[in-house]
C-alpha cells in the first residue's frame, strides 16, 4: 500500500493509537500521521501508508476546526479535561464576544499550552508540566487565523461554537484560553472537531471499526499526486536508473526548488532542482 488515508479519528483515543490500529489491520509498520489531534479532539487525521510517510511534510497545511468553548472556567490544560484552577460567575454576551474575536483574526502571536508536545530546551512541554516545572518563558509563535466566526452561542449555558480556519502550528486550546482571558471570564475547550486538514474534508473521511480490513482501506487510498502541491516532472527509464542510485540528472525543463519526479505515473523521488541539475532527496521506489 502506498498513499494517504483520510481517517475520522474519534474522541477518546490518541492519534498514535489510530496508527497502531492501522498497523495491525494492514500489517504495515511504515505508517505515520499528519497534524496530531489530542485525545479529546475528533475529525480529520491524515494518514500516510508505506513510503508515502516520507511525503507528510509536503501536504497542504490548511486546517479548519469547529471548537466548543465554555466560559467561566480556567484549567491548566486549557480544556475541560484538565485540572480546574479558577471559576468565574461573570457572564458575557454575544456582542462582547464578537468584539474580542476581532483580535483573533489575521496574523497573531500565541503561546503554546504547557500541556503540549512542543519542544522546550530538549524536553516536551507536557513532560515538564507533569513534573510541575512549567517554564515562564515559553516562546511565542506567529500563526495565521484566516477565519474565526461564531456558529452558535448559548447565553444561559455560556457556551460558544466557533469555526476556525488557521495555519499550521495553531493551538486551538490556546485561542480558547486567550479569548476567555480577554473577556475576563476564563474559558476552556470542551470539544473540538477538525473538519479540514491537508485538503482532506471531514465529509469524505472514513471511520475505522473492529471489522475494517486492509482490502477496504485500499479502496480509500488517496494518490499523493492528487493532493501534494509541488511541481511534477516525468523522467525516462535511463533517468530513473540514475535517480535510484541517488545521482543527479540534468534539469532539462529549467525548474527550480523542490519537485516530484514521476515515472510511469508513479512517484519515483522527491528532488531539488537547482541550476543545471536535479538532485534526488528521497527515493520512493
Amino acid at each position: 500500500m502506498f498513499g494517504f488515508l483520510n481517517i475520522n479519528k474519534p474522541s477518546g483515543i490518541s492519534s498514535h493509537k489510530v496508527v497502531s490500529i492501522l498497523r495491525k489491520v494492514t500489517g504495515i509498520k511504515q505508517i505515520g500521521h499528519g497534524g496530531t489531534l489530542d485525545p479529546l479532539a475528533s475529525g480529520v487525521l491524515p494518514i500516510a501508508i508505506g513510503k508515502a510517510s516520507k511525503l507528510i511534510d509536503y501536504l497542504p497545511q490548511d486546517k479548519a476546526y469547529i471548537a466548543g468553548l465554555k466560559f467561566g472556567i480556567i484549567s491548566d490544560t486549557y480544556d475541560i479535561e484538565g485540572n480546574i484552577t479558577e471559576i468565574s460567575r461573570k457572564k458575557v454576551n454575544q456582542e462582547e464576544i464578537e468584539k474580542i474575536l476581532q483580535k483573533f483574526r489575521g496574523e497573531i502571536e500565541q503561546i503554546p499550552p504547557a500541556y503540549s508536545a512542543v519542544h522546550y530546551k530538549g524536553k516536551r512541554l507536557y513532560e515538564l508540566a507533569r513534573k510541575g516545572a512549567i517554564p515562564n518563558d515559553i516562546p511565542r509563535r506567529k500563526i495565521n487565523i484566516y477565519k474565526n466566526e461564531i456558529l452558535s452561542f448559548d447565553f444561559e449555558q455560556q457556551t460558544l461554537k466557533l469555526e476556525i480556519h488557521c495555519s499550521k502550528g495553531t493551538y486551538i486550546r490556546s485561542i480558547v484560553n486567550d479569548i476567555g482571558e480577554e473577556l475576563g471570564t476564563g474559558a476552556v475547550m470542551y470539544e473540538l472537531t477538525r473538519v479540514l486538514s491537508s485538503s482532506m474534508k471531514l465529509e469524505n473521511s472514513i471511520t475505522i471499526t473492529d471489522t475494517t480490513t486492509k482490502d477496504e482501506l485500499e479502496k480509500f487510498l488517496i494518490n499523493p499526486l492528487d493532493i501534494i502541491p509541488i511541481k511534477k516532472i516525468e523522467i525516462t527509464n535511463d533517468e530513473l536508473k540514475i535517480v535510484l542510485n541517488g545521482n543527479k540528472i540534468k534539469n532539462k525543463t529549467n525548474v527550480e526548488n523542490e519537485i516530484i519526479l514521476i515515472h510511469n505515473n508513479k512517484i519515483a523521488a522527491l528532488a531539488m532542482a537547482e541550476g543545471e541539475f536535479i538532485q534526488p532527496k528521497k527515493v520512493l521506489v
